[in-house]
């Protein structure tokens, strides 16, 4: 296993000059800036944390304090409402006397009695007796509006026998502002079921919540003794009569982080209690502003920095990097000579060294050349001399004719089918096949092949007539027909040809011969035919995978399916090209 040390050291010696430069310039310059913003936000965390902490706490403390005052006055109205205040023992008589006029008149002493109350407590809004039996309500001060319902508003605590309520909708028929309200048992001996309700006026506590000095954008969420919403201002986040989710891990918890809001809770001694929430975005908003500042000069710095590394790269790594553009250059076979200036005396000399080595290699390679053509020409020639098809054609036509005037007709028929193949396989123009020539020919090996074998075997071709003018490289089936020849097929042999059309042009050749072994295949597949292994026309499998590769430019496919004992099938799928496309 190699030392990280050791690697390490290697690749800093692999670094480029270039990048040693630009990152001594930038370590340099940013790893002070760097630091010091470091302690700069350290810092100003710990005094934005600290102020917005210190506010939001006193603004609880005076929104805790407002409400605890309303019910306070809440409960001390009340009580001169309850059975134990002059108010209620009036009421007691109301409720036990029979004459009317004495009921009028006690109806009166109420009323009255209530209207100074409200009046002497300009916080005091709405108040009346309720009765829970039968759902009434009597000497209420203003019309109470017709959907009224105690069992529908929200409690915020309930202690020494009184319920608060709120803040809610007045129930007040022309009002609907925000209140607290409050239901306390009046306690009559006649009635278990009268209670006092009194409304107090929010706008107190209201213009407390709005006018935040911490953030304009604080909102405020009353709680009851359970931790239950009893008041939301967002009311889509936190709904009312719900559980609040920043207490699901701890009811006592204080502070905390809920649903993208920063929120800060003051309990009271009753149990209830005011939660202020804040947005993150607010909340860290002069962070952001600080955090954005420092990041406009870490850009400055780092610009500053590359335009330094920059200038040093252009007086030294420029003239190093033409002269390896100018190495590349050569190594991808490109010898044209450019001017290039660095302005540099040392680099100028090498780049005129190189263009001069240039130069020399250029004549070196014109020289290479003319002999390599020179020695291929002869070559083409020589093999010209020594395959003449005119020559071969005009003496098999010869051979032909005279096996016809004597009645030789298998001696006609072989030489026949030899001067086609011939004709086929040794004509010199690059021009494409098709299915139909191909067939042909093959039909002609065939021939040639039952005559010379000692032995019968059948060939059975199968092909559509629409697709025999489809075109096909030259050459490639019969190859594959004489791999099965050759590999394992004797008396009683079978082979099919059979040419199909799905989305390709597929050619199928199965035998039923011995098979042949998966190294075998790869053999024939990867390597190419030596003269000492050539059998039939020296042209094997090989060739037809090359063949194949090249003309169809790897869109083709060449399948070898072989069971020993079984036989063989080969499946060539060709792209479908007209002859002529």
């Amino acid at each position: 296993m190699i030392n990280p040390e050791i690697k390490q050291k290697a690749r800093m010696e692999r670094m480029s000059l270039k990048n040693r430069i630009l990152i001594l310039f930038v370590a340099t310059t940013l790893i002070p800036f760097i630091c010091t913003c470091y302690l700069s936000y350290r810092t100003i965390n710990t005094i934005l944390h600290t102020k917005l902490q210190s506010g939001i706490q006193s603004n609880l403390k005076q929104v805790t304090m407002s409400l605890e005052n309303t019910l306070s006055n809440l409960n001390h109205v009340s009580q001169q409402l309850a059975f134990e205040g002059s108010i209620g023992q009036q009421l007691e008589q109301f409720m036990i006397e029979s004459r009317p006029y004495n009921r009028s008149y006690l109806m009166d002493q109420i009323k009255y009695q209530i209207n100074l109350i409200t009046f002497t407590n300009p916080n005091i809004g709405m108040t009346m007796y309720y009765f829970e039996n039968d759902r009434s309500y009597q000497f209420e001060t203003s019309g109470v509006k017709d959907h009224f319902s105690i069992d529908k508003l929200p409690v915020i605590a309930e202690y020494y026998g009184i319920t608060y309520y709120g803040p809610h909708v007045s129930n007040d028929r022309l009002s609907n502002q925000y209140v607290v309200s409050a239901l306390r048992k009046v306690d009559l001996p006649e009635r278990e079921d009268a209670y006092v309700y009194i409304e107090s006026g929010f706008q107190l506590t209201q213009s407390i919540l709005d006018l935040d000095s911490v953030s304009k954008n604080t909102d405020h969420l009353i709680l009851d003794n359970n931790g239950r919403v009893s008041y939301s201002e967002l009311n889509h986040v936190f709904p009312e009569n719900k559980k609040f989710a920043g207490l699901t891990t701890s009811p006592s918890l204080l502070s905390g982080i809920t649903s993208e809001y920063y929120w800060y809770r003051d309990m009271t001694n009753q149990g209830w209690s005011v939660v202020s929430l804040i947005p993150k975005a607010d909340y860290n908003q002069e962070k952001n502003r600080w955090i954005l500042q420092m990041f406009i000069l870490f850009l400055l710095f780092t610009a500053v920095s590359i335009a330094f590394g920059w200038l040093l790269w252009k007086m030294v790594y420029l003239p190093l990097s033409k002269f390896n553009k100018e190495i590349r250059s050569m190594a991808d076979s490109n010898f044209s000579t450019v001017n290039t200036q660095s302005r540099i005396p040392e680099f100028e000399m090498l780049l005129t060294q190189f263009q001069h080595m240039k130069s020399q290699i250029v004549q070196l390679y014109s020289e290479v050349e003319i002999k390599e053509k020179r020695r291929a020409d002869l070559e083409i020639e020589k093999l010209l001399y020594q395959i003449n098809p005119h020559f071969l054609m005009n003496t098999l036509d010869t051979a032909h004719w005279l096996a016809v005037m004597n009645g030789q007709e298998e001696i006609d028929r072989l030489v026949t089918s030899l001067n086609k193949l011939l004709y086929y396989n040794l004509r010199k123009d690059n021009r494409a096949s098709t299915i139909r020539e191909e067939m042909d020919s093959l039909r002609h090996y065939l021939t040639l092949q039952q005559i010379r074998y000692n032995f019968q075997f059948d060939v059975h071709i199968k092909v559509d007539d629409q697709l025999l003018e489809i075109a096909v490289p030259r050459f490639i089936l019969q190859p594959l027909v004489e791999n099965s020849l050759y590999h394992g097929l004797d008396d009683q042999g079978r082979i099919d040809v059979e040419v199909s059309q799905t989305d390709w042009l597929e050619i199928a050749i199965q035998d039923n011969g011995g098979g042949i072994s998966e190294e075998k295949i790869s053999e024939l597949l990867e390597q190419e035919v030596t003269e000492r292994h050539r059998v039939g026309m020296g042209i094997g499998m090989n060739y037809v995978k090359r063949m194949l590769e090249s003309y169809y430019e790897g869109k083709a496919r060449l399948t070898v399916l072989s069971k020993i004992g079984e036989g063989t099938r080969v499946i060539i799928q060709l792209p479908i090209t007209r002859k002529g496309e």
